[in-house]
């Protein structure tokens, strides 16, 4: 007897299978049966959220440079399961070579945004003229939770190219992974299991995107939508559904392998502008703050 393996979802640091108890059946390229895949609820996501909002104070106070070398552990577990994510990929009906190429991207591109993690600060931020006794600054702060649907045509390569900026910035994520092409997304969160991510920053599920997406997009506790390359009909409802709050929702036609598809306006579309004013006193010809 084939007995398949169970890839089972992601909340809140555990490994729960979903509370549906629904499961479909992935194939290789041949059709052949290679794994059972959770079919997640409104439940999870639900769940996910709530893991997500527990994770975010935490998360958003941590130093950015903390944040850089958890983000940098990942990239360094990425690299030991290399080939194991190759195996995935192939399995589901990429060339060896489209595999391995998207693996290497997915690597150079998670250190990228970890080292961003201590510099987008100093280019988002500001010191502002303004025509009274004050100094005004201008600084970026974590939007909070952010829903992801994760491009659907890749395996790993949109999730890490959606995710990492978002944590980057000291968001929280709960991402829908592609249905297709899920068997990565799991493995993805059994190395962040290992890499230091705190329980909760990094939520994954798996299953149908338009059973779930109207969900997350409703949610009242999620603060940003992110969705990349979906059709005009998805993108318009999930704007619908986010207007009670006033979530923003950002689309990404972007073609992930390109290097251009990376850089500071990801982490900076997921990140509030705060403006402090400081009183100044004039002493004596002498400036003081307080």
């Amino acid at each position: 007897m084939n007995v398949l393996k169970t890839y089972k979802i992601y909340i809140g640091g555990q490994f729960p299978r979903t509370e549906s108890g629904r499961s479909y059946l992935v194939k290789d390229a041949n059709g052949n049966p290679i794994a059972n895949v959770c079919q997640s609820s409104k439940k999870d996501i639900r769940n996910a959220v709530q893991a997500a909002r527990k994770a975010f104070g935490s998360w958003s106070e941590r130093s950015a440079f903390n944040r850089g070398q958890i983000l940098y552990r990942i990239a360094e577990m990425l690299e030991g399961r290399k080939m194991q994510f190759i195996e995935e990929l192939t399995q589901q009906g990429q060339s060896l070579e489209s595999a391995t190429n998207e693996i290497e991207i997915c690597i150079d591109r998670i250190v990228y945004y970890a080292g961003w993690c201590d510099k987008y600060q100093q280019i988002l931020s500001s010191v502002n003229p303004v025509n009274s006794s004050h100094f005004n600054f201008s600084m970026a702060e974590s939007t909070g939770v952010v829903g992801i649907l994760a491009e659907q045509n890749t395996g790993l390569l949109g999730i890490i190219s959606q995710l990492l900026p978002v944590i980057a910035g000291g968001n929280t994520a709960v991402l829908i992974a592609s249905e297709q092409l899920p068997l990565c997304a799991i493995t993805f969160a059994e190395v962040l299991e290992t890499s230091d991510v705190p329980a909760g920053v990094v939520n994954i599920l798996t299953g149908s995107p338009e059973e779930m997406l109207p969900t997350l997009a409703e949610h009242m506790d999620v603060n940003a939508i992110f969705l990349s390359n979906v059709d005009k009909e998805m993108e318009k409802s999930t704007q619908l559904s986010a207007v009670d709050n006033l979530k923003r929702v950002i689309v990404k036609n972007d073609d992930w392998t390109q290097e251009n598809a990376q850089g500071i306006n990801y982490i900076s579309s997921f990140q509030e502008i705060k403006t402090t004013w400081h009183p100044i006193e004039q002493i004596g010809g002498a400036t003081n703050s307080y």
